[in-house]
C-alpha cells in the first residue's frame, strides 16, 4: 500500500489515544424521534439500538426549536423557493435575501450596527480574532476559553499572549497592566458561558476593566465575546451573558445559530466599521460558502419565537425544568456546580468512574456526555446535563431516577 507507513504511524497515535482514555470513540447515530406524548418531551430512536426511545440531555438545543413547526416550515418553504444550497461564495456570485434578513434581524435583536454570519460558530471566531489581531496586539485570554478561541491565537500569532486564571479579575488587570507597556492594541476574549462548566464570564467587571485601561493602548482594549451558549439561552429575554450580568454592551459579540435558536451557523455582531472591514478581510467568510437560504430563514424564524411572548414561556420553563434538575442532584448527594445556565455539571472526578456512570445512564434510556481529560483538566472530570425547554418535569425525575440507581450501587 502507498500510505502503509502513515497509516500504521496514524493507527499507534489512536491507539494511544484509546489507551490514555482520550479518544472520543464511536459517534452516537440517530434514526428517527418520537413527539412528546404522556407529559414526556421527544424520544430518540438510535440506529443501532432502535427497540427503545431515549431521552437526550447531551443537546445544545436548549429552547427545542429544531423540532418547532414554524421553525421547520420556514427552512422547508425557502428550500422549495431557493434550492437546497447557497450555489457559492457570497462575494462570488452574490448573496440571497434571506441572509441579509437573518442578518438585519440579529443586529437589531442585539443592539448593534450591523451582524455578519459565518458556516459556525467556530468559523466565526477563526474569523474574527485572526484579522483583527496584528503583530503590535496582546491577545488576554480567561485560562478556560473554547478550543476555538486558542486556536484562533495560535493561527493570528499576536505580539503577546496572556492567559489570566479562571474567571479572576486581579489576574487579568494584572495582564492588562502588563500588556499596556509593550503593545498598541488589546484584544480581551472571553467565552460567555464556558460550556464544560456553566459558569459564566463576569462581563460587567470585564468591561469596567476594560474601559479603565482603555487610554493605555494606542489603539483600545476591544472585548471580544464567544456568547455561544448564552445567546437564546440565558437571561430573562434570552441576550445572554450580557443580560444576565448587566454588563455594557461589548465591542464584539459572537455566538451561534445552532444551540438555542437551534439551526445551524454563526454570527457576530458589531459596530457597522467592524462588521464592514470583517468581510473585507476574514478568510473563514470570504472564502467559505455561507449556510444555506432555508437555514437563514430557519433562523429567522427561531430569532422571531425568542423575541416573542413564546420565548418567554420557554425561557421560564427553562429555568424551571434547570432549577428543578439541580435540586435533584444536590438532593441524591452529587456534586455539581450550581448556576442559572442549563448546562448542569455532575462533577465525578475520575475519568473510570465517568465512563461508568456514563453507560450506566444510557442502559437506563438516557444520553448524556462524559467529559474526561484533556476536554476538561484531571480533577474535573464530569457528566455534562443539558436541560432543554422541551423537557418536562416528567424528563427530569426520570433522568434522576436513573442516576439514584447508580448511587445506590
Amino acid at each position: 500500500m502507498p500510505h502503509d507507513k502513515l497509516q500504521a504511524a496514524l493507527s499507534a497515535e489512536i491507539e494511544t489515544l484509546e489507551r490514555e482514555n482520550r479518544a472520543k470513540g464511536e459517534e452516537t447515530v440517530f434514526s428517527a424521534v418520537v413527539p412528546p406524548q404522556d407529559g414526556k418531551g421527544p424520544r430518540y430512536l438510535l440506529a443501532d439500538d432502535d427497540s427503545r426511545p431515549f431521552l437526550r440531555m447531551n443537546s445544545n438545543g436548549y429552547l427545542g426549536m429544531a423540532l418547532r413547526p414554524e421553525v421547520i416550515a420556514a427552512e422547508e418553504d425557502t428550500v422549495r423557493a431557493l434550492g437546497a444550497g447557497p450555489g457559492a461564495v457570497r462575494f462570488i456570485s452574490g448573496t440571497w435575501q434571506p441572509h441579509i434578513e437573518l442578518e438585519r434581524k440579529l443586529a437589531a435583536f442585539h443592539e448593534r450596527e450591523a451582524a455578519m454570519i459565518f458556516s459556525s460558530a467556530y468559523a466565526t471566531i477563526m474569523g474574527v480574532l485572526t484579522p483583527l489581531i496584528t503583530s503590535e496586539t496582546a491577545v488576554i485570554s480567561d485560562a478556560l476559553n473554547h478550543n476555538c478561541i486558542i486556536n484562533a491565537m495560535r493561527l493570528a500569532r499576536p505580539k503577546e499572549k496572556h492567559v489570566y486564571a479562571h474567571l479572576d479579575m486581579n489576574d487579568l488587570e494584572t495582564c492588562l497592566d502588563r500588556a499596556a507597556k509593550t503593545c498598541r492594541r488589546a484584544i480581551l476574549v472571553t467565552d460567555g458561558i464556558f460550556s464544560m462548566r456553566g459558569d459564566h464570564a463576569p462581563l460587567d467587571r470585564i468591561m469596567q476593566l476594560a474601559r479603565r485601561y482603555d487610554d493605555a493602548f494606542a489603539e483600545n482594549v476591544v472585548v471580544i465575546v464567544d456568547d455561544s451558549h448564552g445567546v437564546g439561552a440565558f437571561g430573562e429575554t434570552g441576550r445572554g451573558t450580557e443580560q444576565y450580568t448587566n454588563s455594557e454592551p461589548v465591542d464584539i459579540l459572537v455566538a451561534t445559530l445552532g444551540k438555542a435558536f437551534g439551526v445551524n451557523g454563526g454570527y457576530v455582531a458589531a459596530s457597522a466599521p467592524v462588521i464592514r472591514y470583517l468581510r473585507e478581510t476574514s478568510p473563514f467568510y470570504i472564502y467559505s460558502n455561507p449556510i444555506t437560504p432555508g437555514e437563514a430563514a430557519a433562523a429567522a424564524a427561531a430569532l422571531d419565537v425568542v423575541d416573542g411572548p413564546e420565548g418567554g414561556k420557554l425561557l421560564a420553563h427553562l429555568r424551571a425544568m434547570t432549577a428543578r434538575f439541580e435540586q435533584g442532584l444536590s438532593t441524591l448527594g452529587f456534586e455539581t456546580i450550581s448556576g442559572g445556565h442549563p448546562v448542569v455539571p455532575l462533577m465525578v472526578r475520575d475519568t473510570g468512574r465517568t465512563k461508568a456512570l456514563v453507560a450506566h445512564l444510557r442502559a437506563g434510556g438516557v444520553l448524556a456526555t462524559g467529559l474526561n481529560y484533556p476536554v476538561v483538566p484531571k480533577g474535573d472530570e464530569e457528566i455534562r446535563f443539558q436541560i432543554s425547554a422541551d423537557h418536562t418535569p416528567a424528563d427530569i425525575d426520570e433522568a434522576l431516577e436513573v442516576l439514584a440507581g447508580f448511587k445506590d450501587a
